[in-house]
């Protein structure tokens, strides 16, 4: 900053900025932009030493945008993401060839003179008067500076990056100005280090060491002399000099700038000469930018990651104010991503379901007691080639977070509904009548006090043989469906509804969970990442964790790093730890003898649920061990494809269950994220079983039954079940009534099936 001397004088400083702003202003502003001569000294008049030293002198410098490194929980890159591909350097960083480069094509005075060089505005003057026109500038690299300055602080702004640029006198006063403040508190090295981090080289390339790494997959120290003169003569014109695009007059540029180097004495003719031969030498690196470069099939947690960056207060009060800090980047993002998890997820889903298939599979795994997202993949890879069904549609999360409006749960939202009936005092022994098919029992207990009170909507098991009476522990495994709407019949929904809530079960479109006895059935649209969470929460005992994907951030401001604060999970009851258990314990049974036999974990401790959606638009298996739980969905994301008479993977399906297609998905991802980590045990509870009611079908059915008939055969649980595994499963056919079910965007059906 200029300071006056004690006696009340002006510093030396100042006093070349008086001379410059009287004697000097209007020859280099025509200099600059050619007005005629009577328009110049109408400046001169105007352009009074005390108008002048008005101007404000604190010329505002943003930090430079710079590339953000997205991590994995190891350290490991995930992706590089950037709105300017730039990574500033120090100038003992830079080639001295690329320094002596830049000085002699751009400003070869620039040690020489101030912020303004009177014999470059002078020179400028006659060349500009005798072509008419502007045929030379008279810019010093400090005067450059300042205009590069102000398009940064534009940013991706059109409006304000035209007035940083556009051709006025008011333009060329300040960045006057302020070329003097940087000239006095910057001095010349660090002007020219500035410089040439913030100068853009084209190809998408912001700064010397970018434009290294891109036409020469170098470091700026290593430049040679014939790099640093092709670099250094883009600037001028990044489109017209571009290498890669024209070599023959990027070429040519190239050795203007060499010879301009022999002529300033930086280099012998000899040498330029010799260097002028040399082909240019391109080693060209293709910009690597955004999630569609994320390894490991990351691309949707990266994408993830940048959502939440986008919408979460902590960064910024405003989504604006988030956004310009996301732009300017410099970010290096830990996450939570588990390298291992997220490779065998990937894995897993590569090898049941083929990106070409008619029908996708979204998976997600978080760690319970924290809310850390450890997998996140789907079948359908990021990007936006269509014909290869690639998407930029996160199919695990919600709409707000870059997915889609969400898919019906199916029977998977029935351990709610038991977690909310045991929570509420209802033994773990109770049974119901359940017979194979029934009207849905009225009226019910809505939240608000109002009565649902729909007769004749009629519904049934999946099998025929799936009749009644039931208790709770054999209706989870067998996925029951008439004993579940006796159940929440009998407790109302409010406690359902209140429950889910407590687990973080919402709606993927932000809508409110709505208030049907269906919802039992799993009607409501949700996302893999919201099932996976909520189920974390059985596995924690019944403590709910927010989802994270961040632990930590950095940020570099110039030559220095500083810590961004995080969203952080907060952790809630959501039940007793005596109802987890319950619940655990009747998922266990599940995946041991129930209709999730084939996502079984072998002696690892394990449970979950299946769900098979009406219609079977869509099938999922949500399981978990104590130590991680995940979601996988399968289905059609335009809400077109049934899942019947259907190949995935390879594999021919007359019916596609949850126990037989996310059932296998889930265990192969599993089983490869939990190699090697411990295998804690569940906190069982005893749940005495009904007498036998030797009257009664005891035929497994389900997905089990379907499962047997298509492996000529099947497994040890049907013969002790007495399942029949030619057994055909109907498609339930019951009426629903106008409004029953609100209708949604991209629902999945009118009720969710057994599992």
């Amino acid at each position: 900053m200029s300071k006056k001397r004690s006696g009340g004088g002006l510093s030396p400083t100042q006093q070349a900025a008086k001379f410059l702003g009287v004697s000097v202003l209007a020859g280099a502003v025509m200099a600059g932009i050619a007005l005629p001569a009577a328009g110049a000294l109408g400046l001169a008049a105007k352009g009074s030493v005390e108008s002048f030293d008005e101007l404000p002198t604190n010329l505002k410098t943003p930090p430079l945008s710079q590339r953000t490194t997205i991590l994995d929980s190891e350290g490991g890159t995930i992706a590089t993401v950037y709105s300017r591909d730039r990574t500033v350097v120090d100038l003992k960083n830079i080639s001295p060839y690329m320094q002596k480069a830049i000085v002699a094509i751009e400003d070869s005075r620039f040690y020489q003179h101030g912020a303004v060089d009177l014999k470059g505005v002078l020179r400028a003057l006659n060349k500009n008067a005798q072509s008419g026109g502007v045929s030379q500038g008279a810019s010093t690299l400090t005067q450059q500076l300042v205009k590069n300055v102000a398009v940064e602080e534009a940013g991706d702004d059109p409006t304000k990056v035209a007035e940083a640029t556009q051709q006025t006198i008011g333009r060329k006063i300040r960045e006057l100005k302020y070329a003097i403040q940087l000239e006095e508190e910057l001095g010349k090295k660090k002007i020219l280090e500035n410089y040439l981090n913030i100068t853009f080289f084209g190809q998408q390339a912001y700064g010397v060491e970018a434009a290294s790494q891109r036409y020469f997959s170098t470091h700026a120290k290593n430049l040679n002399l014939e790099q640093s003169a092709l670099l250094a003569g883009i600037v001028q014109s990044p489109s017209r000099y571009d290498p890669v695009n024209d070599e023959a007059e990027a070429t040519k540029r190239r050795n203007t700038v060499l010879q301009r180097m022999a002529e300033v004495g930086d280099v012998s003719q000899a040498d330029a000469d010799k260097a002028k031969e040399q082909p240019l030498g391109l080693k060209v690196s293709k910009p690597k930018n955004g999630c569609i470069t994320a390894v490991k099939g990351a691309g949707f947690f990266c994408d993830y990651v940048r959502e939440v960056f986008l919408n979460d207060p902590v960064f910024g009060k405003t989504k604006e104010a988030r956004a310009k800090v996301w732009n300017q980047g410099g970010l290096t993002i830990k996450t939570t991503m588990d390298p291992q998890a997220q490779k065998s997820a990937q894995k897993s889903i590569k090898e049941h379901v083929y990106q070409d298939d008619d029908v996708a599979t979204a998976a997600t795994i978080v760690q319970p007691g924290t809310g850390k997202i450890l997998a996140m993949g789907q079948s359908r890879p990021y990007g936006i080639n269509n014909k290869k069904n690639e998407t930029t549609l996160n199919l695990s999360v919600n709409a707000s977070m870059g997915g889609g409006a969400g898919y019906q749960s199916g029977s998977t939202f029935k351990p709610i509904v038991a977690a909310a009936a045991i929570e509420g005092g209802m033994p773990a022994t109770k049974q119901y009548s359940s017979p194979y098919k029934m009207d849905y029992p009225s009226p019910v207990q809505l939240c608000d006090g109002k009565i649902w009170n729909e007769k004749g909507v009629e519904l049934t098991n999946e099998n025929t043989s799936e009749a009644g009476p039931y208790s709770l522990k054999e209706a989870t495994a067998k996925s029951v469906n008439t004993y579940y709407v006796q159940l929440i019949s009998d407790i109302g929904v409010c406690p359902v509804t209140e429950m889910a809530t407590k687990m973080g079960v919402q709606r993927a479109d932000g809508d409110k969970l709505q208030q049907r006895p269906s919802i039992a059935l799993g009607t409501q649209e949700v996302s893999p990442l919201t099932m996976a969470n909520a189920y974390a929460t059985f596995a924690s005992r019944g403590m709910y964790c927010t989802p994270v994907a961040i632990e930590s951030i950095t940020q570099r401001v110039g030559e220095k790093s500083k810590s961004l604060q995080v969203p952080k999970s907060t952790c809630s009851r959501a039940m007793s730890e005596t109802t987890a258990d319950t619940v655990n314990t009747l998922l266990k049974g599940v995946v041991e003898d129930g209709t999730g036999t084939q996502a079984g974990l072998g002696s690892r401790p394990s449970a979950g649920k299946t769900g098979t959606t009406d219609e079977r638009f869509a099938a999922w298996f949500v399981g978990y061990t104590p130590n991680m739980a995940g979601a996988v969905w399968v289905g059609d994301p335009a809400h077109k494809r049934k899942m019947q008479n259907i190949r995935i993977g390879g594999v021919w399906h007359e019916k596609v269950f949850g126990g037989d297609t996310p059932g296998p998905i889930w265990r192969d991802m599993m089983s490869g994220a939990l190699q090697g980590k411990d295998a804690p045990s569940f906190n069982l509870v005893n749940i005495p079983d009904p007498p036998k009611n030797d009257g009664k079908g005891d035929g497994d059915g389900g997905d089990n039954g379907d499962n047997r008939g298509n492996d000529n055969g099947g497994n040890d649980n049907g013969g002790n079940n007495g399942g029949d595994g030619n057994t055909t499963f109907p498609t339930p056919t019951f009426s629903i009534p106008e409004n029953f079910i609100q209708g949604t965007s991209n629902g999945n059906g009118n009720g969710g099936q057994r599992g």
